[in-house]
């Protein structure tokens, strides 16, 4: 299993998915440890018109986890086969971790195009 995250140059989860400096992307053991962390940089221009999600899924990642993401990005990833965690912010490797524990879970809020350039208040909805 592959999963991919929106991260800034200190491996924070980006709050806007389609404007963040890299994606990490973590390789999960079958025993749901993370094996391995790569960096794929991130195209310019909106995520959602970008063929980032081509990218991520042929690599294999198969789950997003995101901060703030809008609803053509999620379209996009989904139709590429990745689902899309959304409402995550803090330390990517820790974050991936409390996924893999099964204490994440989707924040049901989507980003819309007026409040791009707003800062989120999003942090992972917890079991």
């Amino acid at each position: 299993m592959k999963i991919a995250v929106p991260v800034t140059s200190d491996n924070q989860i980006d709050s806007h998915f389609g404007h963040c400096e890299s994606y990490g992307v973590f390789t999960i053991s079958d025993k749901n440890e993370i094996v391995e962390m790569k960096s794929v940089g991130s195209p310019e221009g909106c995520g959602c018109k970008s063929d980032i999600a081509s990218v991520l899924a042929s690599d294999g990642v198969t789950v997003m986890l995101a901060g703030g993401i809008g609803g053509g990005a999620i379209n996009v990833l989904n139709n590429s086969g990745i689902e899309v965690i959304r409402g995550c912010s803090g330390d990517a490797a820790e974050v991936v971790k409390l996924y893999l524990s099964g204490l994440v879970e989707d924040s049901g809020s989507s980003c819309h195009q007026h409040e791009a350039h707003q800062e989120h208040g999003h942090s992972c909805s917890h079991n």
